[in-house]
């Protein structure tokens, strides 16, 4: 048990194929961003030599970040190369009727080679995400799912940070995955002594999962993309499925601190750890180059 143990964690952080989450510029038209999206099934390396049928857009799990600023004009043209309909609801964004994404209440299916697109002005901001809204347990539980973050008009209301961290959590077909990979694969989040770390938490799965960091307290500041009227300190933050959770962390403990989902079968067996669990390094100031 030792030696598998000790494996798991000289192993991270592994490579893998593929990594999510990753900012997609768009195009301008004029004064509209436009963002393509393609839905299309690839084969995802979740950890070293697992691999899944991932459900993807853009042939990532989670899909491409999309930042935009308050009050700009963004398009979503969305593509699906899948063998069914689909949709895209842009999950805490406060939209028209007409985009909210939800196949035969707000529009039509989009069905299999079909493309379809959005349209609207940011609205409210914070931390948002978008997924698909049709067969929904199939098809987010798969990975058709996003970060979609909304800056506000005035940077000057945001607290200082850093560093900005997306942090998606899942449990779906793919098992327990933090941005689509599980540990010894996941990505550990980097920052100096004495660096200021934004964590924006996401929860596309079905379990609830309280996240835990050793070492150092995390003080919450947003819920859902909305300011809490007081911040409030934790070490272990519950993130029920569709929550967002915005956190900082003040780094001031140096050395590699464990950060992980404290329900234990999601993160650490006999075998070691695996699933949702990764590593907070803050490195002496002088380390990073």
């Amino acid at each position: 048990m030792d030696a598998l143990c000790e494996a798991g964690i000289k192993a991270f952080p592994a490579k893998t194929e593929g990594r999510g989450n990753m900012l997609l510029a768009p195009r301008l038209d004029g004064h509209v961003k436009i963002f393509e999206l393609t839905a299309r099934k690839t084969q995802w390396e979740t950890a070293p030599d697992q691999r899944v049928e991932a459900w993807t857009y853009n042939g990532t799990t989670p899909g491409p970040q999309i930042r935009v600023r308050e009050g700009e004009r963004v398009r979503v043209v969305l593509h699906n190369e899948l063998d069914q309909s689909t949709s895209i609801h842009f999950h805490g964004l406060e939209l028209p009727n007409d985009q909210d994404g939800v196949p035969f209440v707000t529009q039509p299916p989009v069905k299999a080679g079909e493309t379809y697109t959005y349209e609207f002005t940011a609205p409210n901001p914070g931390s948002h995400m978008y997924h698909s809204h049709h067969n929904a347990t199939t098809q987010v539980m798969k990975g058709l799912l996003g970060a979609f973050i909304i800056e506000p008009k005035n940077a000057g209301s945001e607290p200082h940070a850093d560093i900005d961290y997306v942090m998606v959590l899942n449990d779906g077909l793919s098992g327990y995955t933090l941005n689509g990979k599980s540990f010894p694969a996941t990505e550990p989040i980097v920052a100096e002594h004495g660096q200021v770390v934004r964590i924006r938490f996401m929860n596309e799965g079905m379990l609830i999962h309280p996240m835990h960091l050793h070492g150092m307290h995390m003080t919450v500041i947003a819920k859902d993309g909305w300011a809490q009227p007081a911040p409030w300190k934790c070490d272990t933050l519950n993130i029920a499925p569709g929550e967002r959770w915005d956190v900082l962390v003040k780094c001031t403990n140096p050395g590699t601190w464990a950060f992980h989902c404290h329900i234990l079968p999601h993160a650490e067996s006999e075998q070691g750890m695996y699933g949702m669990v990764t590593a907070l390094i803050v490195k002496p100031k002088t380390a990073i180059t």
